[in-house]
């Protein structure tokens, strides 16, 4: 399925591993077949949690999902065998993530969007194509003199990152959970990281490499990164290297508008584009938003702010468990 257009890297079949022994969800890879040959594929896990509901997702811990098919009647076939698993599990609500609209007549969240853009065979393309003002702080951190390092474990990312959502107040995965997709998928999944000049870890991402595309998916960073402005090296010391490996698409991910993390985006020149998140209604009449926009979360989040970081860390990848 590789050169299915709608497959992306969470299409994987790796993620059925990670999926099932890192979270314990029962997982439903589905595939249609015709003639010995694969048409379509439809990743599936089951998320139960007391908190959170219970929900068949297409793909929880994934910005993308649903059916990568090249065959219609391949796609109908997996989704009513979605259907019919959901109904059987008595799950709450299917959910597909899909990036393109699929069912006018389902629910959908239009809460996300995702940004991507071709990358130059060149970096000074690739530099004169970032708006000025932005490029401006990609020259600051060059003036900085950060450093870019590639990394063979997840121990600076982590640190890095595990601070980082604890000062936004959520919940952190586990440290097993970034091993472990280091673990299975190899060279597709790479962490950087930026240092200053005495070798001081300012900010890391991981990324994951699909095809001809990179996706910086997880990220994190210091305190002291925004005024070296080691976010923007970051993503630009990226750029080039997915510049250097001869790809063509950054995909700069998800993101929910009216964040900082859009207005970010944006400034670097990329454009939003609607993700379909679409939900079929079992037991629940509203889509659910287990998400940190959703107001009655602000307890919470100020809560989880005032948690020791280890206690975070430890409690943290019970939590996120059950969010999917």
């Amino acid at each position: 399925m590789l050169t299915c257009s709608d497959a992306t890297f969470f299409h994987r079949a790796g993620w059925q591993k990670i999926i099932k022994s890192v979270f314990h969800h029962g997982t439903y890879f589905l595939y249609a077949e015709l003639d010995g040959a694969i048409q379509g594929i439809l990743p599936l896990a089951h998320v139960k949690s007391f908190i959170f509901g219970n929900s068949l997702v297409s793909l929880p811990f994934a910005v993308y999902g649903g059916v990568a098919s090249i065959n219609k009647d391949a796609t109908s076939a997996l989704e009513r065998e979605a259907e019919i698993i959901a109904r059987n599990l008595g799950v709450e609500h299917l959910e597909c993530r899909n990036v393109k609209l699929r069912h006018s007549g389902w629910p959908a969240q239009d809460l996300y969007v995702t940004f991507k853009k071709e990358i130059f065979k060149d970096d000074a393309s690739n530099m004169q194509a970032i708006p000025r003002k932005q490029r401006a702080m990609v020259r600051k951190g060059i003036a900085n003199g950060l450093l870019c390092e590639f990394d063979k474990n997840v121990d600076r990312f982590f640190a890095l990152y595990a601070d980082n959502v604890h000062r936004h107040g959520t919940p952190p995965m586990g440290k097993k959970y970034f091993e472990a997709l280091r673990q299975e998928f190899g060279a597709d999944c790479e962490v950087l990281t930026i240092t200053s000049s005495d070798g001081t870890p300012l900010s890391s991402v991981m990324s994951f490499y699909f095809r001809n595309q990179i996706l910086p998916y997880y990220a994190g960073d210091d305190t002291s990164a925004r005024s070296l402005a080691a976010n923007d090296f970051k993503y630009w010391s990226l750029m080039r290297r997915a510049c250097d490996l001869g790809l063509d698409v950054f995909d700069f991910g998800r993101s929910k508008k009216g964040t900082g993390s859009f207005a970010f985006k944006k400034n670097w020149g990329f454009e939003p584009t609607p993700l379909h998140y679409e939900y079929c209604l079992y037991k629940r009449e509203k889509i659910p938003q287990n998400n940190p926009s959703n107001k009655k979360f602000t307890l919470f989040i100020d809560a989880w702010r005032r948690l020791p970081i280890g206690i975070a860390n430890w409690l943290g990848p019970y939590v996120v468990r059950g969010l999917g």
